[in-house]
């Protein structure tokens, strides 16, 4: 019986023994209740709050305008949603970066206002301070290296990371260091796919691929995506299950169409 199947509500030791069944974790994001409620009845493992609200909720081209009153708000709505889900909530931008101090009170106010279950922070050995600050309150922390989002003016670019040996060996520590200091898993964004190997044969804890190939011990993706909500958002590791955007488009041209011939409603569509 896979852990998957028989477990009634996921915590950061399910994902462990996940990864020692080597069972993979499945885990996308998402925004709001309606949406939330779906993905837990179709039994995902984890759901992230992501900065990506930003994006696909707001219309920001960067995750970085998105505030912490805002993350709260999405946050909330996903708990409400959710019975078996383990529920990961990003720390946005400004909220943990160079103040364990800050680090430490906006994570109390996620876990208190919103009842997530965890955080997750980008960044590697120069947060150590944040996320230790974090885990002494008592709140689990997710890792996240390789393309880290908030740094994009830094990177300048959304191309994949970690190509060259230093940049390769940085991240190896990190991830070694993150482990060590207590995060329950990590996050590797678009990396090389022998790099997200190594990385997650090396670690005992959990691993999370997002566009590093098919050796994590398990995978993320932007629900909008995966769903074909975004249209124009096209890289190699996406795949999308469904082209909702043309469906609703279609759906709606046709609920306009009955609405101004007189066809909607009908004479069973009224009291």
């Amino acid at each position: 019986m896979s852990v998957h199947k028989e477990v009634k509500k996921v915590t950061t030791h399910i994902l462990q023994a996940m990864k020692a069944r080597g069972e993979k974790i499945a885990m996308l994001t998402a925004y709001d209740f309606s949406m939330a409620r779906i993905l837990d009845a179709a039994h995902i493992d984890v759901i992230l709050v992501g900065d990506s609200a930003s994006n696909v909720m707001a219309g920001h081209e960067t995750t970085l305008p998105i505030t912490l009153d805002q993350m709260i708000y999405h946050a909330s709505s996903v708990v409400r949603a959710v019975d078996r889900a383990l529920v990961v909530v990003d720390l946005p931008f400004g909220t943990y970066q160079g103040n364990s101090k800050l680090a430490l009170e906006s994570t109390i106010r996620i876990m208190k206002e919103a009842g997530a279950h965890a955080v997750k922070l980008e960044g590697g050995s120069e947060i150590s301070d944040s996320i230790k600050r974090i885990l002494k309150a008592g709140v689990p922390v997710m890792g996240h290296l390789g393309l880290t989002p908030q740094s994009i003016y830094k990177f300048g670019t959304y191309t994949v990371r970690a190509k060259e040996e230093a940049e390769a060996e940085k991240l190896i520590e990190d991830a070694k260091v993150l482990q060590e200091l207590g995060c329950f898993a990590l996050v590797l964004e678009k990396i090389p796919a022998h790099l997200t190997k190594r990385v997650s044969e090396e670690l005992v804890i959990p691993t999370i691929g997002i566009g590093g190939g098919p050796d994590a011990d398990g995978q993320v993706l932007v629900t909008h995506d995966m769903l074909g909500i975004t249209k124009d958002f096209h890289p190699r590791f996406l795949r999308r299950y469904l082209e909702l955007f043309d469906a609703i488009r279609g759906a709606t041209e046709d609920y306009i169409k009955d609405v101004k011939s007189g066809d909607f409603p009908n004479d069973q569509e009224q009291y």
